[in-house]
């Protein structure tokens, strides 16, 4: 195998190695998650504990990459000690698939925790991380899959796909990463709504979808104009007031307590 993938850490701390076996690579503690890489047969194991959020997608994407280039037949994914994932996190997961299908390999879930089988769920996408292998995708702390075979959940041996299905699945990962894309962006739009003037979650959408309706302005956009105004770059005085009535006119429409 050519030169290994490298382990990341998105806060620069100090490196601290974690015992994952004689393979296992060294990986930094501290505010970013723990993310180790070992090689597997022809395939590359990546394990990740802790929180994958906006802040730590980048270092992830690069881990990721890595571990893809170097292995033969593509990535398994250690995701059990996962605490919390965000959709910048699913958004580098989609974009490692896409780029599996590339380069004729598959990324596989080993293991995956409630927070990361939340999210699959709910965006319809966890079935693409269930590719054909000896991995079967469990929750965390399972065993192997009894079996030898590959089966569905009838007993009945499962097909590999056909040309068209793999052209699916990557119309699907194109569409899927297009929309996670602008989430990260919109989610914090909503947080500086809610912090600025104590607005609920269901207000601060509901200020965000005034707002850019009134603004002629696409959600995604005025979402950036607000997240770009925290770092000194207020947006037009339309914008501003804009959401300002918007605002207004959410209060005004909140039930009385």
């Amino acid at each position: 195998m050519s030169e290994a993938a490298r382990d990341t850490d998105a806060a620069g701390s100090d490196p601290r190695v974690e015992a994952e076996g004689s393979d296992a690579r060294p990986v930094r503690r501290g505010l970013a998650p723990l993310i180790s890489v070992r090689p597997d047969g022809d395939r590359v194991v990546v394990a990740v504990r802790g929180e994958l959020d906006l802040d730590s997608a980048e270092p992830l994407a690069q881990t990721l990459r890595a571990a893809l280039g170097a292995s033969v037949a593509g990535v398994d994914l250690e995701l059990g000690g996962v605490a919390f994932c965000d959709c910048s996190a699913l958004n580098v997961l989609l974009g490692l698939h896409e780029q599996s299908l590339e380069q004729g390999k598959t990324v596989a879930l080993r293991t995956v925790g409630p927070a990361v089988e939340r999210l699959l769920s709910l965006t319809g996408t966890r079935t693409l991380f269930d590719a054909p292998g000896p991995h079967a995708p469990r929750p965390d702390g399972a065993g192997d899959a009894a079996g030898e075979g590959e089966t569905d959940r009838g007993g009945v041996p499962a097909e590999a796909p056909d040309d068209g299905a793999l052209e699916d699945l990557r119309i699907e990962v194109v569409q899927l990463r297009r929309a996670m894309q602008t989430r990260p962006v919109i989610d914090l739009a909503r947080g500086i709504l809610m912090a600025s003037f104590g607005l609920s979650v269901e207000e601060a959408w509901r200020v965000l979808v005034l707002s850019s309706q009134n603004t002629n302005t696409k959600l995604y956009h005025l979402a950036r104009d607000l997240v770009t105004a925290v770092l000194g770059e207020p947006p037009a005085d339309a914008v501003q007031e804009q959401v300002a009535a918007a605002v207004t006119k959410v209060r005004s429409e909140a039930p009385s307590t």
